[in-house]
């Protein structure tokens, strides 16, 4: 006979809600969409009341000041965070539904937080008190990024002013939340079925396996990759390999087509959606009188908008003779291959005859890397760098914290001496039906002495890594293209500043309070290390016989490495043009369409200009769901930072044990270890002993001549 299981109180539950329980690692094994409605709403509670008590008690002094306040950010950023992460990797519309009723709550308190006049009087008393000189450089830091971030956050707006600007930012959340809701769902709704394996010549082992993987999970369970059915999406390992492989012309048609136009029809049409974020954002920009939203994006970055204007313009100048040269070098290639569409190359022919003419020229078939690139020898060789460099243990620390999936890894970091110094999680495999594309690092929980328990010196920071490479496929490893070996380099490096930070104030420790153009230094600076031969040679060994990879196919590689520099930076250009734009002299519901300006743009950042009908913009989750809005130059900003910082062990010698081991022990002093304690530009020069020059990435890129003579 079934029983009843016993209702709980609302007590009982909040006090059982894995949300709200003391945890050293969050319990993602257990929380469920049910959770999160009164797990956020008990938090809220406690932490609205907390902030009572702080505006009552404020003293501009650090106990009576910057602590309390801490441990109210910190509460709200880890839950929330907790929330937030399984929605990106493990979506359902139950969890959607519950943030999306609770998101207001949230975005309620964050502004009365961050409006707080108790709290920004009180910051603004510490500076301007008599122990302002001798505060350490961090303390400063902290206090003049809190007056800022009050002041962008509306704190001296008046009355129906503030109304208005607190309107706009709950719309500005909900909306940003739907657009990339847009995108995943449309990703999703794609899927071609191919069943004459005539129609699919060309796709390699790999891109067959899992193209009969997504088969059998849609119910085909037969699907075989010797006879399929194929599955055919949207999700990067299969688009791509289509783009770059399939000889039917027509199938990469269908398939590009699919991809530029995502979420811009229908019920998925993030069109209106883009259009009504832009209108807010000049609003909410004007509100705080500044022009336009570019500005009050630039008051948390190194640059400001005419110096990234200037630096994009000098790389566009730089790389556009290459990109020239690159479309004609295809043209001539695949008429020498005779293909009919060599006079009228279009969008979906690029990948292929790229790819065609990089195995010609270089003798480098992608595909054929991948058994070279097992993900567990991967790791393993990128943990033996991270020992060289930083003098540091990465070690598999399974099963010591819940996971939300069984493929997520957990790791421990240790320092030299064998101490425990962070954690971190690692989710390597795409999963479309519910899973976010793209790859990211994100804090579970920061370096903080504040909020240490059990008597140490403080609490240790914890990552998480998400990647969506191709899964293994039967009894096989997951077999890496090089492209997804610089992926896991690149973010691996922004879980190394989060993790090795030596800052114990928790406001500013690892990747928080750094300017927002410096942060993708430590990440790019760590792909230059996938063409370093020891570490190449440490990581690609073949997965069934152990050989190493052949010396001609790394010096190839190398070669290979500037093949269409000119073009790849074209296109992060554009992005980077179109967004800068948008946030500056566009206006909405003026005469330009968001279109007319992506085509404008286009004609100086693109060869082949793109598709009328070209819709990237509905899916460029960065600049309109993510935190790269009027901000996407970063990339190329701290792509300047990131060279520059390699070109050290450049100079110091690749081949030298001894003179890498110092320089990196010095990158990850200054770096790593800062975090936002110090300007970024402070840290630059402590590492390089001088400012910044774009000349090492044009080097690296095979552009400097071009913008010698430029």
């Amino acid at each position: 006979m079934a029983t009843e299981s016993p209702v709980l109180s609302d007590v009982e539950a909040l006090e059982s809600n894995p949300l709200l329980q003391d945890f050293v690692f969050p319990p993602f094994d257990v929380v469920e969409p049910k959770h999160v409605r009164p797990g956020i709403r008990g938090l809220l509670k406690k932490l609205e009341s907390d902030l009572t008590e702080l505006e009552k008690t404020v003293e501009p002094t650090w106990p009576k000041l910057v602590e309390p306040l801490e441990k109210i950010v910190d509460g709200l950023q880890v839950v929330w965070g907790m929330v937030n992460h399984l929605k990106t990797v493990k979506d359902c519309p139950e969890l959607r539904l519950a943030i999306e009723e609770v998101q207001p709550e949230k975005v309620k308190f964050e502004l009365r937080l961050g409006q707080s006049k108790p709290i920004y009087e009180a910051f603004k008393a510490m500076k301007e008190s008599s122990c302002w000189q001798t505060m350490s450089g961090a303390h400063k830091r902290i206090v003049e990024a809190k007056i800022k971030e009050a002041v962008l956050n509306g704190v001296s707006l008046e009355d129906d002013k503030r109304e208005q600007f607190n309107k706009i930012e709950q719309e500005l959340e909900k909306i940003s939340q739907k657009f990339s809701e847009n995108v995943l769902d449309a990703t999703k709704n794609f899927e071609k079925l191919i069943t004459d394996k005539r129609e699919i010549e060309g796709l390699p082992a790999t891109a067959l396996g899992l193209a009969a993987q997504a088969a059998v999970s849609k119910g085909h369970e037969n699907a075989t990759a010797e006879n399929g059915p194929w599955v055919i999406t949207l999700d990067a390992p299969s688009y791509m390999s289509v783009m770059q492989h399939a000889q039917n012309r027509s199938l990469r048609e269908e398939v590009y087509r699919a991809f530029v136009t995502r979420a811009s029809c229908e019920n998925l049409d993030n069109i209106p959606i883009i259009d009504q974020i832009l209108k807010l954002r000049l609003e909410k920009a004007k509100l705080l009188q500044y022009n336009n939203y570019a500005e009050v994006s630039m008051e948390v970055k190194m640059a400001t908008v005419e110096k990234a204007e200037e630096l994009l313009e000098k790389l566009r100048n730089a790389s556009w003779g290459a990109a020239v040269q690159d479309m004609e070098d295809l043209k001539s290639f695949s008429k020498e291959q005779g293909a009919i569409e060599s006079n009228d190359l279009n969008h979906w022919d690029i990948n292929f005859w790229s790819e065609r003419l990089r195995e010609s020229k270089y003798d480098i078939n992608e595909e054929e890397l991948r058994p070279y690139f097992s993900l567990p020898k991967v790791m393993d060789g990128l943990f033996s760098l991270a020992k060289m460099l930083f003098d540091i243990n990465v070690e598999p620390a399974d099963g010591e914290a819940p996971v939300w999936n069984k493929d997520v890894r957990f790791f421990r970091v240790k320092d030299s001496s064998g101490n425990p110094i962070a954690y971190f999680y690692f989710d390597p495999y795409s999963r479309p039906s519910e899973k976010r594309g793209g790859a990211w690092m994100d804090e579970v929980v920061g370096r903080s002495r504040v909020l240490a328990r059990d008597g140490a010196p403080a609490r240790l920071p914890v990552a998480h890594m998400v990647c969506n490479q191709t899964p293994p496929v039967g009894n096989k490893p997951s077999l890496m293209t090089f492209r997804e070996v610089e992926t896991v380099f690149h973010e691996f490096g922004h879980a190394l500043q989060h993790m090795l930070t030596k800052e114990d104030e928790g406001l500013v420790s690892g990747i928080r309070g750094i300017e927002w153009d410096a942060v993708e230094l430590p990440s790019q600076f760590m792909e230059n290390w996938c063409y370093h031969r020891d570490t190449l040679m440490s990581i690609a060994k073949h997965y069934e016989t152990g050989e190493n990879l052949p010396e001609e196919v790394y010096l190839k590689l190398l070669a290979a490495r500037t093949f269409r520099a000119g073009s790849l930076s074209l296109r992060q250009l554009r992005f980077a043009s179109v967004d800068l734009e948008l946030h500056t002299k566009y206006v909405p519901g003026g005469s330009e369409t968001i279109y007319d300006v992506d085509q404008r743009i286009s004609e100086k950042t693109q060869v082949l200009p793109p598709l009328l009908e070209d819709r990237f913009l509905c899916s460029f989750s960065h600049i309109f769901a993510g935190g790269y809005s009027a901000g996407y130059f970063s990339y190329k900003w701290a792509e300047v930072l990131s060279a520059d910082a390699f070109s050290a062990f450049e100079d110091a010698g690749l081949d030298n044990n001894k003179a890498i081991v110092e320089t990196g022990r010095k990158f990850r002093e200054t770096i790593l270890a800062l975090g936002g304690g110090k300007s970024p530009l402070e840290v630059f020069v402590a590492f390089r002993g001088r400012e910044p020059s774009p000349d090492a990435l044009l080097r690296h890129n095979g552009l400097l001549a071009v913008a010698a003579s430029a």
